[in-house]
């Protein structure tokens, strides 16, 4: 019997729990295993760090801060470009000239143009960093932001497929350590059943009563009772050590190293990605490079042009007086009345009978300059300008002419194109009351006739600065001039209504200019029977169908095209013409027009 229970009921061994030694080999191979995996597959990070999770888990999260560490300093630098612009625009647009200031006059010198020029090529100097901070924007802060958010779903999702392979890892570890505690608690108890059947044995004094009794015989059945216990504990123990090892084989062999290789390409590709973005940092730099020498050429350009022979020649037709400096003084002799040789321009002649003391003699020199002065700062000055020299009088009064020139040939452009609307209303009544304009020809005709009258009145006071200067030129005009401006009264201006002297007495109206000015007139012809065909200033196309029943008026089908000779004067009619024989007016709603921009055409300006 001794000898049965032997047999069967054997201590297990460790051996016998993993007869191939599968643990053992495990850890002795696991110093090759990523050499083989190496080998096999071209991913590291599922080799080299298939223990590293955390670590990875940090890294990928610096990764991403990293990103937006480097676009937060892209958007600064935006930031800086956008309000460095804002301040080259607002010092560009503080120094420019003022309208209506004396600045204005300043840009006649070429060294205050190539300054203007500097500020306008700084004002597009300007321009270049706003596309700089717009492309920095568009093409890397909104990109990258963009692709942040896409890094992080995908980090997220890596790791938490990471997450659940590591937590089905861990319970299969705590399903085999809780089959191996129930297994070696079975071996205890099994091996505690043996041993009291083996005392119960090997009592010699066990009687056939107690045989009888069975007690020998419930030892030796729990004894068997326990070792099967523990030998089903051992095949469940060997069953989910098998089932581990096949999971962590391919938790470590293939499940990790999948989720680290998408970890280690994702990583890449953000690497990747600020190199892109980095490019571009200075692309965008480089691509206004080109247009910033420009700029920055233009403004060498502007420097080059400055002549400092026509500046200083500028000065002297701005200031130039165009008097002639006083004679030499004579020997005063006390016996004698003091008699000076004077020039007639000259401000030194006396104009009352007194004899001037010595003690002002010297501060007389030169009064014109104090006064002119003084009368340029009260904005005092008469309207003839006689308060300024005769060369500044001269282009002052020419400026008045050409101004006043202009506001005549405007008023008369307006008048023309009144009297054609007058006539088309006459033609057409239905399309207005020709009286209606009326009220605003006679305004404008009354406009012309009192411009008229200022630049006769302007053009009698150029004629005589300009006889006078004649004279000066002249040494036996001027020396006829000096006796005559002693003797010589003020005349009445028929222009001006006023009686004027210039500032040295010297300077009256020439009696003789009027017969010239009244000789002279500015007839306008205002017959419109007779015209010259009109050139043709673009074509037209028909939108709907005009029958033009009305005198003046033209029929037309839908989507005609017809060549257009005079726009739309603010009537809602445009002249339009079919052929050399058939031209007239049409609706301009009714057609779609397409000017030529070189074309000269007939227009008018109301």
């Amino acid at each position: 019997m001794t000898e049965y229970v032997g047999e069967k009921l054997h201590k297990p061994l460790y051996s016998d729990i993993d007869p191939k030694n599968t643990i053992g080999r495990m850890h002795r191979n696991r110093g090759s295993f990523g050499r083989n995996c190496f080998e096999t597959m071209s991913c590291r990070w599922g080799t080299e760090l298939w223990d590293q999770f955390d670590n990875l888990e940090k890294h990928t999260h610096w990764g991403i801060e990293f990103v937006e560490r480097y676009t937060k300093f892209v958007k600064e630098r935006s930031e800086i470009e956008i309000s460095y612009a804002k301040q080259i625009r607002n010092l560009s647009k503080k120094y420019q000239p003022k309208k209506n200031s004396r600045e204005e006059d300043e840009y006649k010198y070429t060294s205050c143009r190539a300054f203007l020029m500097t500020l306008n090529e700084l004002n597009d100097y300007a321009g270049q960093h706003e596309v700089m901070a717009e492309d920095l924007t568009t093409h890397i802060i909104c990109e990258l932001t963009r692709y942040i958010q896409e890094l992080k779903a995908e980090r997220k999702s890596h790791f938490h497929d990471g997450r659940r392979a590591q937590q089905h890892i861990e319970n299969s570890w705590k399903q085999l350590e809780s089959s191996k505690r129930r297994f070696e608690r079975d071996c205890k108890e099994a091996d505690r059943a043996q041993q009291y059947f083996d005392k119960i044995d090997a009592d010699i004094n066990v009687t056939k009563a107690d045989v009888e009794k069975r007690c020998y015989l419930k030892a030796r059945q729990q004894a068997q009772m326990k070792h099967q216990v523990a030998e089903d504990s051992k095949n469940e123990y060997l069953t989910y050590l098998q089932k581990f090892n096949k999971e962590q084989n391919a938790h470590y062999y293939t499940l990790i190293p999948h989720i680290f290789q998408k970890l280690q390409e994702m990583e890449e590709k953000r690497i990747e990605r600020v190199g892109e973005s980095m490019k571009t940092y200075a692309e965008v730099d480089r691509k206004v490079l080109p247009i910033v020498g420009k700029c920055l050429d233009g403004m060498t350009n502007a420097a080059e042009s400055i002549q400092p022979k026509m500046d200083t020649k500028q000065v002297v037709e701005s200031y130039k007086s165009g008097f002639e400096p006083p004679g030499d003084v004579e020997v005063e002799d006390y016996s004698l009345s003091m008699r000076r040789t004077v020039s007639e321009s000259s401000y030194l002649n006396s104009r009352g009978e007194s004899k001037p003391s010595r003690s002002n003699s010297r501060g007389k020199l030169w009064p014109f300059i104090k006064r002119n002065k003084l009368s340029l700062k009260l904005g005092s000055g008469p309207e003839d300008c006689s308060h300024l020299p005769p060369e500044q009088r001269r282009k002052k009064l020419q400026a008045k002419i050409s101004d006043i020139n202009k506001e005549i040939q405007k008023e008369m452009d307006q008048r023309d194109a009144l009297s054609k609307m007058k006539d088309v209303y006459i033609k057409n009544p239905h399309m207005g009351d020709p009286n209606s304009v009326d009220p605003r020809l006679e305004e404008i005709c009354q406009n012309i006739d009192k411009l008229q009258l200022d630049a006769r009145k302007y053009e009698a006071w150029l004629v005589e600065v300009e006889t006078r200067l004649a004279e000066k030129s002249d040494p036996h005009k001027r020396q006829s001039g000096l006796y005559d401006s002693q003797t010589t009264t003020p005349v009445n201006n028929n222009c001006a209504h006023v009686n004027r002297e210039s500032p040295d007495g010297s300077y009256t109206e020439d009696p003789s200019t009027e017969h010239h000015l009244k000789s002279r007139s500015t007839d306008f012809d205002d017959d419109f029977d007779y015209e010259d065909p009109l050139p043709t200033i673009g074509t037209c196309k028909s939108l709907y169908l005009f029958e033009g029943q009305n005198e003046g008026t033209i029929s037309m089908t839908e989507g005609e095209l017809l060549y257009v000779i005079e726009e739309d004067k603010g009537d809602g009619w445009t002249r339009v013409r079919r052929n050399e024989d058939e031209e007239g007016y049409v609706p301009t709603s009714y057609i779609k027009e397409f000017f030529d921009t070189n074309a000269k055409g007939a227009m008018t300006y109301i």
